[in-house]
């Protein structure tokens, strides 16, 4: 599908939606062309990859193997960390945030709350802070 096209990405995301509609929230998230397999054990992992590895196939859709990762322990995905413990803030991501210029304006303070926003859910109270 060429990417140049206005609603292509939105397009994709739909097939791909459509496509794993059945083990989303059980053991796959996907956003766009990024497929996360999670599990509680390495057994069940293997299960769940072969099930999304089929899917793929099964749709004539393929993963280049040098841009996947498996058996991962630890591994961000849109700016989280996600492992065992749970979910975290990807520490490179905030960086950013806390590298971040002070805000001059409303248009600025708008632009900053929006990207910090994303992070919300891992600071306590931050809707007073913001």
């Amino acid at each position: 599908m060429p990417f140049g096209l206005t609603n292509a990405p939105a397009a994709f995301m739909r097939l791909m939606n459509n496509i794993f509609q059945e083990y989303l929230d059980e053991f796959v998230i996907i956003f766009l062309d990024d497929i996360l397999v999670y599990s509680k054990s390495l057994e069940e992992h293997e299960v769940h990859l072969r099930v999304v590895l089929a899917k793929l196939w099964e749709h004539k859709l393929f993963a280049k193997l040098s841009k996947c990762n498996f058996w991962q322990q630890k591994i961000g995905f849109l700016g989280q960390v996600i492992s065992a413990e749970g979910v975290s803030v990807d520490l490179e991501k905030v960086g950013a945030i806390s590298a971040w210029p002070r805000s001059r304006n409303a248009t600025e303070i708008r632009r900053f709350l929006g990207l910090a926003g994303y992070y919300r859910r891992f600071v306590k109270g931050f809707a007073s802070l913001a």
